[in-house]
């Protein structure tokens, strides 16, 4: 039996180009989602020359790639306030605990503002 192809559907389409446009700043950190027509939409992260990105995953759903994206904007995030630090070292979960209670509100209250921005 034929395996039939998952396409996306044009609801669909429109509503994860909303969310690729709300995470544009992602390009900063090396990531990089891409419409791939019919077939979705394409998030291609970790570049290197000349072999082209290690990593590439294909959402056919908004709430999926906002999910994924929102949680790739706050590792980031994390990364960047732990740079030069102790907690460094730590864990991505370990790290979250050390960061001041005020900045992790922050950081909250931006997925609500990346949520409006992308229609979620």
């Amino acid at each position: 039996m034929e395996k039939k192809q998952i396409y996306i559907s044009n609801e669909e389409r429109e509503k994860c180009r909303r969310v690729a446009d709300a995470f544009t700043e992602l390009d900063d950190v090396g990531i990089l989602v891409v419409e791939a027509g019919r077939y979705g939409f394409v998030k291609l992260q970790n570049y290197k020359h000349p072999n082209g990105f290690e990593s590439c995953k294909v959402f056919h759903d908004s709430r999926d790639l906002y999910e994924d994206l929102w949680r790739e904007w706050l590792i980031a995030q994390i990364l960047i306030l732990a740079k030069s630090t102790p907690i460094m070292d730590l864990d991505d979960v370990y790290r979250w605990d050390h960061i001041p209670k005020e900045k992790r509100e922050e950081l909250i209250r931006k997925k609500l503002e990346f949520a409006k921005r992308a229609g979620i």
